[in-house]
């Protein structure tokens, strides 16, 4: 394990240009040092003024309301001094919440960019790191309680801001203002940061007490409920998703999301961000994209590497959702954005082989040669020019440290064929005007959900070969005693139960009626879904149905 610092104040930049000379590799992580030295923008806080948090209050019960909905609003903040000494510092959190210093350690890096991103300007990114309790015999102030979550995480919505300080020494600061909630909400998380992180800068600390006092009004965010959200004197309808993974549709063309809704006020909260159009991420890998998506499906660990986290929070959130339908939201971890200081960097990035539907967004070149041996990498982005662009101090993407843009596998044999008609749509797209790129972007969405869909179409037919009739169960009814009959209890005592499944019966099912997916052959079908029974995805969704079935048999008993 390495060694962690007593507090955040003492945390050591990892972006130094003289950390290789002044810090020595722990053995535990070989290559770290020089992993560093390539990343350029981990500066560190110099004790400078932050924004003040001084007077603002949130009374308890507001507090209570507010966490039905988000946790905490944190500042973070760094300057471009390279002080060997510290760390990137979080200055504020409002309303109070306990963290653990490896919580607080998580969230101080995961708000900030670990990459060049621009001379001045923001960007919104997110993240997903492990809760982390402090110790059991911490006390706990009054209104620090924290939301229930469902998975164990807890999501970082991140504005990052660079700009130019003559104050400091190297005539930089960058700031970050991060909604951190229990709720796996991009679309809405996003837009809200994204109006509240200028606010602050241009107002400060009382734009946070309005955000906060807006939020303890809304009403509860119940399953499947349409609202209208007061923020920051703009008003935002919002639905909510009926269930985790339920997925929410956006418009299939750019002109029916104007005529429908303005997309800016209008917000289907579990979709991912859709500006820019998400369609240019993967535009050096569209011939692949179906083989892509075949990785997700059948839970293959997916490196996913990008210039900005912003790119590979939008992409992780994308990807997920196309799967919604048929894959468990619990059924693998995905980190939007992932960093070396990550309290979880030994257990997923190791030697060994890596988790079942691991989607892990990194930017920091470190992880190309430390994820050398995982099957699959996607660089985001498109094939770049091969000069500097000086227009705004960044290098192109050609000069950028990291994989090329593209798709990477080590072993996987594409099953399905590509839809020839939308690559040509995706193709035309690359280079035409933003609506077209939009309407690429719903395109591309709607096919890999379909497709998604369809996957479940022979699971779900022989499925039912395993349901009990309703003449079945009555009867069962019948002829049980009262106590059975009565109850669907467990197993074993003759309550009425769905049969069990038979991967040969359903393989002899595939093998007569076909599946709608355009396999390769129906030897290839047939090995898909034989992988795909051995996946974590396949126990929870059989597991899901199981449910769902013995809830109907007990209200037929």
């Amino acid at each position: 394990m390495r060694t962690r610092a007593p507090s955040i104040a003492s945390l050591k930049s990892p972006s130094s240009p003289n950390l290789i000379a002044r810090r020595t590799p722990s053995p535990h992580r070989p290559g770290l040092a020089s992993m560093r030295a390539n990343s350029l923008t981990l500066p560190t806080l110099t004790h400078r003024a932050s924004p003040s948090l001084e007077g603002l209050s949130m009374d308890p019960a507001r507090v209570v309301r507010l966490r039905r909905w988000i946790s905490s609003l944190v500042i973070g903040m760094r300057t471009l001094d390279f002080d060997l000494e510290l760390g990137p510092k979080l200055s504020g959190v409002y309303p109070p919440l306990s963290l653990s210093p490896s919580e607080a350690e998580n969230i101080a890096f995961s708000s900030f960019p670990d990459s060049p991103q621009f001379d001045q300007g923001s960007q919104v990114h997110s993240f997903r790191i492990r809760i982390r309790e402090a110790a059991p015999d911490k006390l706990q102030r009054a209104g620090e309680e924290r939301p229930k979550t469902e998975d164990g995480f807890i999501y970082g919505f991140s504005h990052f801001t660079q700009r130019r300080d003559a104050s400091f020494k190297r005539g930089y600061q960058q700031r970050s203002l991060v909604i951190l909630t229990h709720l796996p909400y991009p679309a809405l998380f996003h837009t809200f940061v994204g109006k509240l992180g200028p606010a602050f800068l241009a107002h400060g600390g009382p734009m946070l007490e309005a955000a906060c006092h807006n939020i303890a009004k809304w009403s509860d965010p119940l399953p499947g409920a349409t609202l209208e959200l007061g923020f920051l004197g703009s008003v935002f309808t919002v639905e909510l998703p009926s269930a985790i993974d339920t997925q929410q549709s956006p418009p299939a063309h750019a002109a029916q999301t104007r005529k429908d809704h303005d997309p800016a006020f209008h917000i289907l909260v579990s979709v991912p961000p859709q500006d820019p159009p998400v369609f240019a991420l993967f535009e050096a890998s569209l011939t692949h994209l179906w083989s892509l998506w075949e990785c997700l499906v059948l839970c293959e660990p997916l490196l996913i590497f990008a210039p900005s986290p912003a790119m590979t929070s939008q992409a992780v959130w994308w990807l997920r959702d196309l799967l919604k339908c048929a894959i468990d939201p619990l059924a693998g971890d995905f980190r939007p954005f992932f960093t070396i200081h990550d309290a979880d960097h030994g257990a997923l990035v190791n030697a060994r082989a890596p988790s079942a539907g691991l989607l892990l967004g990194v930017t920091n070149p470190f992880f190309e040669r430390a994820c050398k041996h995982w099957p699959h990498v996607l660089s985001l982005g498109r094939d770049p020019p091969t000069k500097t662009s000086k227009s705004n101090g960044i290098k192109d993407l050609a000069s950028m440290p990291g994989p090329p843009p593209g798709w990477t596998t080590r072993t996987h044999k594409r099953y399905t064929s590509r839809d020839r008609t939308l690559l040509k749509q995706l193709q035309d797209a690359c280079g035409g005007p933003e609506s077209a790129r939009q309407d690429a972007s719903a395109a591309l969405h709607r096919h890999f959900s379909a497709r998604t869909a369809a996957l479940l179409v022979p699971l779900q037919r022989y499925l039912q070969t395993l349901i009990p009739t309703p003449s079945e169960a009555h009867a069962h009814a019948k002829s049980a005693p009262p106590s059975v009959a009565s109850f669907a209890a467990a197993p074993g005592n003759g309550a009425l139960r769905m049969r069990p499944f038979s991967e040969r019966d359903f393989l002899a099912s595939l093998k007569m009626h076909g599946a709608p997916l355009p396999f390769k052959s129906t030897g290839r079908a047939r090995e898909f879904y034989a992988r795909w029974l051995r996946t974590p995805a396949f126990g929870r969704w059989i597991a899901r149905q199981e449910e769902v079935v013995q809830g109907v048999l007990r209200g037929l008993s």
